[in-house]
């Protein structure tokens, strides 16, 4: 049994984690089947959305520990370091999360530890009413190394992360929807197609210009006023104006009609 369904549909690529015994905790298998996915998502023509969601009743419990502990636990330093270029979710966290096409997460249900961190390294996020969130990895003894701590700050600002991560409480659909942490709750039958949704729309513009945004928006963390706003400026300018032309002259012959 594959531990990924990947399936492409009209230009969305269609990526499920299938280990739903195991509420789809990630482990080495996993992540190494995810790798490849991203991997050939980038560069596949065909494909300009992706949209993660998981299998059975949970969308990603997080590492599996039964792996996870034992593997870290006798690491050396040079391990650690090898890690940085390689994190979870087929590096959806890192390593790959410069991906400039756009990923929506359809959260069917919880999102917990790691698994909260893979929801958060998407672009967009569709919760089920029914979903959970949580980081709870701080209950074992560890806290977020897969950019779930950069990602709250940058997403939720300190305050929520440093709530969430002290206190490592469960976070229900709306409560994450008002921090947030998603942008939509939807009944549970209604997650996917709510997500497809959101694709056709950013199918509907200028694939140039919305890896362009994508790829400046992250740049732009971090970075001073000035030097945000010239990055900005330069990206922006930089346009496909072949693409530009052919769309403003399909509005100017709509506004005619």
């Amino acid at each position: 049994m594959s531990v990924v369904h990947y399936d492409k549909r009209d230009r969305i690529a269609y990526v499920t984690l299938n280990r739903p015994e195991a509420l789809n905790a990630l482990d080495d298998v996993l992540n190494d089947a995810l790798w490849a996915v991203w991997q050939d998502f980038e560069q596949d023509p065909t494909v300009d959305v992706a949209i993660l969601t998981g299998s059975g009743k949970a969308f990603c419990a997080g590492a599996d520990l039964k792996t996870f502990i034992p593997k870290w636990e006798k690491a050396t330093l040079l391990d650690a370091r090898k890690n940085t270029a390689r994190g979870i979710g087929g590096g959806l966290t890192r390593g790959q999360h410069r991906i400039t096409k756009p990923v929506i997460c359809a959260i069917n249900g919880h999102a917990i530890g790691g698994g909260f961190e893979l929801a958060l390294a998407c672009d967009l996020r569709i919760a089920s009413a029914q979903a959970r969130f949580g980081v709870f990895e701080v209950r074992q003894g560890l806290h977020q190394g897969d950019g779930g701590l950069v990602r709250l700050v940058a997403i939720a600002g300190m305050a929520v992360a440093l709530d969430l991560t002290l206190t490592g409480r469960e976070v229900l659909a709306e409560e994450a929807f008002r921090l947030g942490l998603v942008n939509r709750v939807v009944p549970a039958d209604e997650v996917m197609s709510t997500a497809e949704s959101y694709a056709r729309m950013i199918l509907g513009n200028s694939q140039h210009a919305v890896r362009s945004a994508k790829e400046t928006i992250l740049d732009l963390i971090g970075r001073p006023l000035d030097d945000a706003l010239r990055l900005e400026t330069f990206n922006a300018y930089a346009a496909d104006f072949d693409d530009v032309r052919a769309r403003l002259e399909g509005f100017f012959n709509r506004a005619k009609q």
